[in-house]
């Protein structure tokens, strides 16, 4: 692997820091992107090649292709791992975070693939690895926008496979269920910032306390079982489509595989109210 090159989003922190040094481990070169090039110190002591990137900015997409190319003449495999997840009631979100996230979570994902794959194509291999989430499959009340993105990139993923598969690039979806990272903290306090008044009031607090509840911060998986995963999908020379890892993502991917939409829906309402209490 000395000779391939990586390029891991969102690699500041948590999934993408771990994906990051274990792709290093894996004797990849990689580039390590963010926004906040300061917090990457501990990776470029590493052996990581840090680098700004928005994902969110045409200029700084394009700027970190270009560079990560002159320097290398290659990418091979893309970790499009920054995301992030705002929760919150449809009726109380402002379009303009709705959007926001979706800048984040998909468009961002999908312009880099634009600019990759014409690298990838002209070798004549590659790999795609798009970190989704097990909230790709099932939904949770309160997190329909992130839910949103994640059920694209999901599909957006299947249509690419097939449409670069002839040219030897390989789409991976990686589907994680709870990693203990900085996602679930974001995602309560804007859950709590919109919805912590109103008709919304009592879901938004069982939500949130169930995202931030002792028992489900201390039974979630480190970053570094994804990262493991993300290494395996980028080194193996068939990878499967999707992974699910991480603490509860195969037994919720097989339930709403196996349940009709009311049965999970029951399930869902109960996990709530064993937080929150019966409804008044």
């Amino acid at each position: 692997m000395s000779d391939r090159v990586a390029l891991v989003t969102g690699a500041s922190s948590g999934i993408g820091a771990a994906t990051a040094l274990g792709l290093v481990e894996l004797g990849f070169t990689v580039y390590g992107a963010a926004r906040r090039v300061e917090r990457m110190g501990h990776l470029a002591e590493r052996g990581v090649r840090t680098i700004a990137l928005d994902v969110t900015d045409e200029r700084s997409v394009r700027d970190a292709v270009d560079r990560i190319v002159a320097d290398t003449g290659r990418i091979d495999v893309l970790v499009n791992n920054a995301g992030y997840g705002s929760y919150g009631a449809v009726e109380d979100v402002p379009m303009d975070e709705a959007r926001r996230q979706f800048e984040v979570n998909v468009f961002g994902a999908a312009r880099l693939i634009q600019l990759v794959l014409p690298v990838m194509r002209s070798r004549g291999a590659g790999r795609v690895i798009n970190v989704s989430s097990v909230g790709g499959k099932i939904y949770t009340p309160l997190g329909a926008w992130y839910h949103a993105t994640k059920f694209a990139l999901e599909g957006f993923s299947d249509a690419l496979r097939l449409e670069v598969e002839p040219f030897g690039v390989d789409v991976v979806v990686i589907e994680p269920g709870g990693i203990r990272t900085e996602w679930a903290g974001i995602a309560v306090d804007n859950l709590r910032k919109v919805s912590r008044r109103g008709v919304y009031a009592r879901q938004a607090e069982a939500v949130a306390s169930r995202l931030s509840s002792e028992t489900y911060t201390r039974r979630m998986s480190e970053p570094s079982v994804i990262a493991e995963v993300i290494g395996r999908a980028a080194t193996v020379s068939r990878p499967r489509t999707r992974y699910a890892a991480g603490l509860g993502a195969k037994p919720l991917v097989l339930l709403r595989r196996l349940l009709p939409d009311r049965a999970l829906d029951a399930i869902i309402r109960r996990a709530l109210r064993e937080v929150s209490g019966p409804a008044r």
